[in-house]
């Protein structure tokens, strides 16, 4: 029954993600009201001022690509994390060549290195996860 639950919350989070990057008629991002606002408040911040759509955006496809991470590595278990790397970065690639034919979608080799990036970031969350859980608390103590 969880393995089923996991394909299933899996198989909705890839849908999202294909309709997210592959979607035909994007929204303007330059045109949304909260983006914009945002933006302009860092760089009004002499410390966020760096903070640009750019790094928006690069952030953006780091994060939405972690639960992929997460997701395969805990559905391919243990011995098969690389495969759910792999999986993160063809996901990207994939995504990546259908925009080349998207009038309305840009194709960009800075978005494979963060969809892969955050693939990594949420493989590796499992790989902490899964050593703190399996390391003993404590060792009990020996008296001579």
């Amino acid at each position: 029954m969880r393995h089923r639950l996991l394909l299933a919350v899996t198989g909705l989070y890839l849908l999202a993600v294909a309709w997210i990057t592959l979607n035909p008629i994007p929204g303007d991002p330059k045109r949304n009201a909260f983006l914009e606002g945002l933006l302009a408040s860092f760089a009004a911040t002499p410390l966020l001022a760096w903070i640009g759509y750019d790094v928006v955006e690069f952030t953006a496809n780091i994060v939405l690509f972690v639960p992929m991470g997460v997701l395969l590595a805990v559905l391919f278990g243990r011995g098969r994390r690389w495969l759910a790397v792999s999986l993160g970065i063809a996901a990207s690639l994939v995504i990546e060549f259908v925009q080349l034919f998207e009038p309305a979608r840009v194709s960009d080799a800075r978005d494979i290195v963060a969809n892969s990036l955050g693939t990594i970031i949420g493989v590796a969350l499992v790989v902490i996860a899964g050593g703190r859980r399996s390391r003993p608390d404590a060792a009990p103590s020996r008296s001579s």
